[in-house]
């Protein structure tokens, strides 16, 4: 504890001012310093058509009560779905979705925005028409894309005016009267949600090419992006039949039992549950409900749509008729009443208890009449007092044939270590499809064509096992045209060397990410730019100070957290491992291009000190030219290069050079190009060391038969560099040797003419 010099009170270790009298307190923790990231945000810009001429009917008192009340509705239907006001500009409003936390569903919670700020501006015309005799119109432009942002909580934003805003304003501005435009990013991320048109491409000020855009006409799901559930299930067997087994116990003994299905995001939980589900279809009544991770009344939700399904009631049906349907199914007015709470058709307040009283009555009168499965997806977003329900219906003394059936992420874990266990519970926890799996996932998701295996192994291989990962990965290949059908066999368009993430893949790691500490942020941003795996000490080395002398304690939590892993010990320390490849690359692309390039320089500075005391300088230089060169061409991406910046190229250069004059002398002409190639990339052109390597980047070429790439090679050999007029006699007679084995090769477009 801290004691207070002004007051003598304790205080926490981690508060820095006294919680009693404002006191700095002696030996709190330094804050740690204003942390900036790249973040992919939704920005929702909507705008007033005609207020000029408004404001020329109007009295200025009323066309300011016409204002109000007009942005309050708007503001109101951008905060019930998690927006944020971001400025007003004018008759304008700005409202971003991802700041100050992200969530893999901003993008749709931006649209459902957008369509409800119609729908509640029909509201207010009706009013104004009334009061004033005036009708509002507006145009809402929504469009995705990355901005620089501070991610502190608390932190006073300042959003970057960069290209996915002025996309939004543009779009905003293209949009007919009453009409949302949605950009084409946003609407790849909730297609599957919505109803809409493409426009033509828009030509937009500052844009060289057509932007596609999209009219929104309406929304109608909670998920942006289906899975596709039209294929086999594939590598799920063992859990399959565990869950088949619980189910047979139910109706066997005629007992309520749980069921979890934990894993991570995209690893097929609610397909394996969608197959139980199907092969007790007609044995028993399935009921499902869905945890919301936003929204009014969401405690009890997933309840709510069960007792809809289960009384028949319809959406239209007035709160009168649709207690009456609870009733004639439960047959018990006083739990009746408290249903109707929970159901959201009366707002009666009851005790909670009571509330659990009356849905465990519900359910088991259900079960009476034969077995009742409760499916409730997404339980890590669920409410405590949700939870409780579910414990207390399995511990309950009437016995009922139920199984309660639930999938979860590992967050849930987090915060309940024992959910899921016990004699009446079952937890299983999905692990990664074998790569003979996810190869046929790959290939039910691709149809009977014949289909490139170079292909389908780059697509395993940056999966890592996770089957919605294979399908998102396979579906932007295809919306990216990288992957198109020919004459009934789908061939690749181009190299997949290295798959991008997948907007929907990274908006659900970028969600993930944006729950960690800023303690957590501090160790796992560094061990990103080291790479996928990386070393205990390392980590410690980048770390900022003040986060330093706790990395164990962050690498820990970060394991538990299914960030990384322990892949193995080295040197007598531990080696940790990225929980999956995309993960290390999102949080590497979270990192300024400022950022990461002081943390690679750095990560080279920790090396060349641990490898200095271990002589093993040459067996990473390789490595430690690739960190290099990272940081310079990050710098050099953000303008021209100071004195440091130079100098960290002219140090890459030369580490790549010497790694590929060693290829070029052990005959591995592949490794000497790339990197002799690489080396002389990252100096300019007349540069004394950059021309100083073309000779031997030109016989690596021509060695690989590489001709015309060799041509343009020697061809700068010619010139002398800056400040130096007679070149060196060796390299004329490197040359000159080059070009005599180019002319007299057997590559019948090099003749006397164009040497």
């Amino acid at each position: 504890m801290l004691i207070c010099p002004g007051c003598n009170e304790e205080n926490p270790p981690k508060f820095r001012l006294c919680g009693y009298c404002g006191t700095p307190l002696p030996g709190a923790a330094a804050p740690l310093p204003v942390h900036e990231v790249r973040k992919t945000v939704t920005i929702v810009f909507c705008d007033l058509q005609g207020s000029t001429a408004l404001g020329e009917r109007l009295d200025a008192e009323a066309l300011h009560e016409v204002k109000e009340r007009y942005f309050s509705a708007m503001a109101a239907e951008i905060a019930r779905h998690g927006g944020k006001i971001e400025k007003y500009i004018g008759d304008a409003i700005m409202a971003v979705f991802g700041l100050p936390r992200a969530h893999e569903d901003d993008a749709l919670r931006a649209v459902r925005a957008a369509a409800a700020m119609g729908t509640a501006l029909a509201q207010v015309n009706r009013v104004l028409g009334l009061q004033h005799g005036v009708t509002l119109v507006q145009r809402i432009g929504v469009n995705t894309g990355e901005v620089v942002a501070n991610d502190a909580p608390g932190a006073d934003q300042k959003l970057a005016t960069g290209d996915a805003v002025n996309v939004a304003a543009r779009l905003e501005q293209a949009a007919q009267a009453d009409t949302v435009y949605l950009g084409d990013l946003t609407y790849r991320l909730v297609r599957d949600a919505v109803d809409a048109d493409a426009v033509a491409p828009l030509e937009l000020k500052g844009k060289a090419q057509g932007v596609p855009a999209w009219r929104l006409r309406a929304v109608r799901g909670l998920e942006g992006n289906l899975r596709r559930s039209d294929t086999p299930m594939v590598g799920r067997e063992p859990e399959l039949a565990a869950l088949q087994e619980a189910y047979a116990e139910v109706c066997r003994s005629g007992v309520t039992r749980l069921a979890t299905v934990v894993g991570e995001a995209g690893m097929g939980k609610s397909r394996l549950v969608l197959e139980v589900v199907q092969g007790i279809a007609v044995g028993a009544r399935v009921l499902r409900g869905r945890c919301l991770p936003y929204g009014d009344s969401i405690t009890f939700w997933p309840v709510r749509s069960m007792l809809g399904e289960a009384a028949g009631i319809n959406d239209d049906d007035a709160p009168q008729a649709a207690q009456a349907k609870l009733l004639a199914v439960l047959g018990h007015a006083d739990a009746a009443a408290r249903l109707a709470t929970v159901a959201g058709l009366a707002d009666t307040p009851f005790p909670t208890d009571e509330l659990h009283w009356a849905v465990k009555k519900f359910f088991q009168t259900l079960a009476q009449q034969g077995p009742l499965v409760l499916v409730v997806d997404d339980l890590h977003w669920a409410e405590p007092a949700l939870l409780e329900l579910i414990e207390k219906l399995l511990q309950s003394r009437t016995a009922s044939p139920i199984l309660l059936l639930g999938t979860a992420r590992h967050e849930l874990l987090e915060r309940h270590p024992q959910w899921s266990q016990g004699d009446k519970a079952l937890r299983l926890v999905l692990t990664p499809l074998s790569d003979a799996a996810a190869g046929q996932v790959v290939t039910h998701l691709l149809g009977a064509a014949s289909w490139p295996q170079d292909v389908v192994a780059r697509i395993v291989q940056a999966a890592e096992g996770n089957p919605l990962y294979v399908e998102q990965m396979l579906s932007m290949l295809v919306d990216n045209g990288q992957l198109r059908q020919e004459a009934g066999q789908w061939v690749s368009t181009g190299a997949l060397a290295d798959i991008a993430v997948p907007p929907t893949i990274q908006a659900l790691l970028e969600a993930r990410l944006d729950t960690l500490a800023r303690s957590e942020r501090a160790a796992v941003e560094p061990a990103s730019v080291i790479g996928l795996e990386f070393a205990r000490s390392a980590v410690q080395s980048l770390a900022p100070p003040a986060m330093r002398e706790g990395i164990d304690e962050q690498l820990g939590s970060l394991a538990r957290k299914q960030f990384v892993q322990p892949s193995h010990s080295a040197a007598a320390e531990v080696v940790y491992r990225f929980h999956h490849h995309l993960v290390r690359e999102t949080v590497y692309g979270g990192l300024l291009k400022r950022e990461r390039a002081h943390l690679h320089a750095e990560f080279v500075r920790w090396a060349d000190r641990v490898n200095a005391d271990r002589d093993r300088a040459l067996e990473f230089e390789e490595i430690l030219g690739y960190h290099l060169e990272q940081a310079h061409r990050y710098l050099s991406e953000l303008g021209p290069l100071d004195a440091a910046g130079q100098a960290l190229g002219r140090d890459a250069c030369a580490r790549l050079a010497r790694c590929g004059k060693r290829a070029f002398a052990r005959g591995d002409m592949g490794a000497a190009a790339s990197l002799l190639r690489r080396a002389v990339a990252i100096l300019p052109a007349g540069e004394a060391a950059r021309h100083a390597l073309l000779p031997e980047l030109g016989e690596a070429l021509t060695e690989l038969g590489r001709f015309e790439e060799a041509w343009v090679v020697l061809a700068e050999c010619t010139e002398a560099p800056a400040g130096q007029h007679d070149p060196s006699v060796q390299a004329d007679a490197k040359l000159v040797g080059m070009l005599l084995r180019l002319y007299s090769g057997e590559q019948e477009v090099w003749s006397e003419e164009t040497l």
